[in-house]
């Protein structure tokens, strides 16, 4: 296997013949059953290593009995526990900043990155220097199979912040060769900018999220362009599930003519990429085992399901120093195969990628509901106008669902009765795809405001339903 130690060494000057499929062919095209031995090694050697320089870790492990030596099989390594982002929290709250999983100097940190905290304590993520370079050259590799070449401009359309996408990206374009276009997003007006740029430089690769994509097509239509002037070969996309839905997918492949990839994991197993498509492999998304092990496993007792079955990624750094993540669980949902691929790459894949987090399903009478089912179906719909919201409520006894749904301008323009039947045609395909009746409310085009960034259309009223209700028993 080419490169393969521990701590990584990568020659940051190597770069494949130019007509080569695979960056490192060995790695990438060995059979499964020689890979894995190596990766159980490996597993011993990260564990060791996290053990040695963890307090983290090691006191996690030894409360559930496990040592590295016993990690002797992949079905051995299934014993380790799994760490939550809770966890984190609590580790950084306990030992600040970083937490008590930093496993080098701190003098060493290159990067820091994290999460907001919006929703309570933020996470900070530590990147030591040397595991910014191993994530240029993993993030470069998953680039090449994508297509891209030296040489090629890679037009980065995502934030610029503690968002680790957008640097993830520009990463692996520049250890590419790639001349990289960091653009960002975010900014009033900017995505008319983007349109004029696009326009000028035209850029072989693009990197944002799928919402964002579906918005710079909007932006280009009202500037009278047309997206496929872009010149673009290679659309890959992060940070929400999308460009492995088909009809998400197909869309931004019509609007704009270019290969569509899917690609991402978290921010916190960065290099993210481990999990992405490739140019002969182009649906659903590769896992590129020998960069990051993934399991996918039982949501309850995180044992790993066969493949063909769904549940949960757990993810476990194989390259990182700084702060490795084992066994870290997503909590989100998926399923698995091990089936050939047209690009030879011998990895197993998940068909339909990431279909959003199992927190994100909501029960409606009985029925799990995903958001991502929902906007596949509506993204499909001739006459969608490009936004919508999913309201959950309970204003009498028994839950709600609404969907509020923009139509086109140019459905708009062919009058009420068309109006009415996308209305209908929507209720039947809500209808069959939920095995319920949802409540659908069509709204005239640019009803919902855009976004730049990851798209947030699930709105849960039935806390607030709770809440007024034990107000007035109260008699509040």
């Amino acid at each position: 296997m080419e490169h393969w130690s521990f701590p990584p060494a990568y020659d940051a000057n190597y770069l494949p013949a130019a007509n080569q499929r695979c960056w490192f062919a060995g790695r990438e095209t060995m059979a499964p059953a020689a890979r894995e031995k190596a990766i159980v090694a490996r597993l011993r050697e990260v564990m060791r290593y996290a053990r040695a320089n963890s307090p983290f870790y090691r006191s996690k492990w030894d409360e559930a009995g496990v040592h590295p030596d016993h990690i002797t099989s992949l079905e051995a390594f299934e014993k380790v526990p799994v760490v939550t982002k809770a966890e984190l929290r609590a580790a950084q709250a306990k030992a600040p900043p970083f937490g008590d999983y930093l496993c080098v100097p701190a003098a060493e940190i290159h990067h820091i990155h994290g999460t907001s905290g919006t929703t309570g304590r933020p996470t900070a993520f530590a990147i030591g220097r040397a595991d910014w370079g191993v994530i240029a050259e993993n993030h470069a590799r998953v680039l090449w199979g994508m297509g891209l070449r030296p040489g090629d401009t890679i037009f980065v359309a995502a934030i610029f912040s503690l968002y680790m996408g957008s640097w993830g990206a520009m990463l692996g374009a520049e250890r590419l060769r790639a001349r990289t276009f960091p653009f960002g997003a975010g900014a009033a007006g900017m995505t008319a900018r983007a349109v004029l740029w696009l326009s000028t430089m035209r850029p072989q690769g693009f990197y944002s999220t799928p919402s964002y994509a579906l918005r710079l097509a909007e932006v280009a239509a009202e500037e009278g362009v047309d997206p496929r002037e872009f010149g673009l070969k290679a659309m890959f996309f992060s940070g929400e599930p999308g460009a492995s839905l088909p009809a998400i997918r197909n869309r931004i492949k019509e609007l704009y003519g270019a290969e569509v990839f899917d690609c991402g994991t978290m921010a916190e197993m960065t290099p993210f990429l481990s999990a992405a498509a490739t140019k002969e492999s182009p649906e659903g998304m590769l896992l590129w085992q020998d960069i990051v092990y993934h399991e996918v496993c039982d949501a309850q007792t995180f044992a790993r399901v066969p493949y063909g079955k769904q549940g949960t990624p757990v993810y476990t750094h194989l390259e990182r120093t700084s702060q490795p993540m084992i066994r870290l669980s997503s909590g989100d949902l998926t399923h698995w195969v091990d089936q050939a691929t047209g690009c030879g790459r011998t990895y197993p894949s998940l068909p339909k990628g990431i279909y959003g987090r199992i927190d994100d399903m909501f029960q409606v009478r009985g029925e799990n509901v995903y958001p991502s089912e929902i906007d596949n179906v509506l993204t499909a719909a001739p006459g969608y106008g490009g936004e919508h919201r999913i309201v959950v409520n309970r204003r009498q006894t028994m839950d709600e669902l609404v969907v509020r749904a923009e139509y086109s301008s140019e459905l708009a323009a062919r009058g009420d009765a068309e109006i009415a039947l996308f209305a209908r045609k929507l209720d039947d395909a809500l209808h069959k795809l939920l095995g319920l009746r949802a409540k659908i409310e069509v709204v005239p085009p640019a009803t919902f405001p855009r976004t730049d960034f990851k798209a947030r259309r699930v709105i849960d009223d039935r806390d607030l339903f709770r809440e007024i209700n034990e107000r007035l028993a109260r008699g509040a």
